[in-house]
């Protein structure tokens, strides 16, 4: 399967998306209450997976770092997506 989808008029389309931390205006911070904490992970994680910080951060990390991130995200899908679920919206797989 390709990585990259394409519109009807050819033009490239993204199967990833990183709206929120694009959109959002209101307050980041931890532990005010649950949609405070809920927005600021969410902010969290899309600001550390950019592609540009992504490339200095890799290069950086141990290789005990690398797997500390790779176990916490495994165990965090695991837990709270279904097989089918794991598929469609973290593989982004066409079944």
């Amino acid at each position: 399967m390709d990585a990259v989808q394409y519109s009807k008029a050819g033009e490239v389309m993204a199967k990833h998306s990183h709206l929120f931390v694009e959109n959002f205006d209101g307050f980041l911070g931890y532990g005010m209450d649950r949609k405070t904490d809920e927005n600021t992970v969410q902010a969290y994680l899309q600001k550390f997976s950019d592609d540009a910080l992504m490339k200095i951060m890799l290069k950086r990390m141990s290789d005990e770092d690398l797997a500390e991130v790779f176990e916490v995200l495994g165990k965090m899908l695991k837990k709270h997506l279904t097989e089918p679920e794991y598929h469609e919206l973290f593989l982004k797989d066409e079944r």
